[in-house]
């Protein structure tokens, strides 16, 4: 059996992608090195959160394929690779997985193929970690005997108005023979196809979105510390400047960032500036700085705020409400209530949480306690802090029934809440 595309590494960017491209009719093959990934999608099981059980089971009966045999990879016309690249040592980009990836494409490339790259990472990954090796594993040339590409993933977990389809894709060719056949690719299931000049300009695309969203975020953060100093709503001050018709886009403050985009990708861009230049992208690097404070700049404030009635944070219970990076998802990554929880853990709290997405979690080496009380442990609690807003939660009525309830997204109205 021949396939249309080969999709390599089957978590939250790939599977979606594998997903759209099997609802035109293309044949999909999906590859993983991780056997109970493989084989729990092949029973119809999903372990991301944008599809369900009865997406998988819709993909198979359109004839998805899942395997870890890399010699597969040789029957399909395109080859996308979207493994994950978390942060190594020195705050650039692990490529190990991408490097696997692309191992197991050159050992099986053939000639007339399209290899593209959709895992984030810093400019010049595809043309110089990529390309050689698959040309050296294959023998055969780049932009003549096959086609690589770079195509930035923008995958955004839990958005109900955009998802693959709509959402227009960024795509950057080796050659402009490249550029035309990866746009031909994803114009067959991808409404808008945005061409760029070439693999380092869309990898570069990639890294300014996500490091304006992190400088932006890190500003209204910053903000948020001297607005609580000075008695300012700063919530308040950022519906008003939202009036504007032109000229300002709203970011709020929040707990710390979590996810793989915000904390991680701009560092990539920022590692890359230090190692090719010499010198510091210097807006990411204060942005970071900034972020990367807030968990504990939150705890302070839980401090205080018992302190103000009297009562030590040592020795209290703190009640954490959502416990992943962004609402409404199971996505743990990078989550900011991780080192919140640490922080407040070191001042001699005892920490509980409730998130109904998540039924166990670890910090660190620690099992978290778990409530399924949501209600009564927020009664009990000698503080409550809302670190995640999902649906679930009644902001609101949960301040009112709380001793002290601290909301670090901004969402109650509640008088009883202390917010960010």
């Amino acid at each position: 059996m021949t396939f249309d595309v080969v999709v390599l590494g089957l978590g939250y960017v790939g599977l979606p992608l594998a997903q759209q491209a099997t609802r035109v009719g293309m044949n999909v093959l999906g590859f993983d090195v991780n056997t109970g990934v493989v084989n729990s999608l092949a029973a119809g099981r999903s372990h991301v959160d944008d599809l369900s059980d009865d997406d998988v089971a819709a993909m198979l009966a359109a004839g998805f394929r899942t395997t870890t045999d890399e010699s597969l990879i040789a029957t399909a016309g395109t080859a996308v690779i979207c493994v994950p690249t978390p942060l190594a040592e020195g705050d650039g980009p692990d490529l190990r997985a991408v490097v696997g990836a692309t191992e197991a494409i050159g050992r099986n490339l053939r000639p007339g193929m399209l290899v593209v790259l959709e895992s984030t990472t810093y400019p010049g990954t595809t043309d110089e970690v990529v390309r050689p090796l698959l040309e050296k594993l294959s023998g055969l040339t780049a932009g003549i005997d096959f086609h690589l590409a770079f195509s930035p993933e923008r995958i955004d977990p839990g958005n109900e108005r955009f998802g693959a389809r709509n959402t227009p894709k960024v795509v950057g060719g080796y050659t402009r023979d490249c550029a035309d056949r990866v746009a031909a690719f994803y114009g067959r299931f991808v409404d808008t196809v945005v061409r760029t000049k070439g693999t380092r300009e869309a990898e570069t695309a990639k890294l300014l979105e996500n490091t304006y969203r992190h400088v932006n975020i890190a500003l209204v953060n910053e903000m948020a510390r001297f607005c609580h100093e000075l008695d300012i709503d700063l919530w308040d001050v950022i519906h008003a400047a939202s009036t504007k018709p032109f000229g300002f886009q709203a970011f709020y403050p929040g707990p710390g960032v979590g996810g793989h985009c915000i904390p991680i990708d701009p560092n990539y861009l920022s590692h890359n500036v230090r190692s090719k230049l010499g010198y510091p992208f210097r807006f990411v690097e204060l942005a970071q700085e900034i972020n990367a404070t807030m968990p504990g700049y939150v705890a302070r404030r839980a401090q205080n705020l018992l302190n103000a009635d009297g009562q030590a944070v040592h020795g209290a219970t703190i009640l954490l409400l959502g416990v992943t990076y962004k609402a409404n998802i199971a996505d743990q990554r990078e989550s900011p209530a991780t080192p919140l929880a640490r922080h407040l853990a070191q001042l001699g709290a005892t920490v509980l949480y409730h998130d109904p997405h998540v039924p166990a979690w670890t910090v660190g080496d620690v099992e978290v306690t778990r409530t399924d009380d949501l209600e009564g442990a927020a009664a009990a609690a000698d503080l409550v802090i809302l670190v995640q807003h999902h649906r679930e939660y009644d902001a609101d009525h949960l301040a009112q029934v709380a001793k002290r309830f601290f909301d670090t997204r901004g969402v109650t109205t509640a008088r009883e809440a202390h917010r960010l």
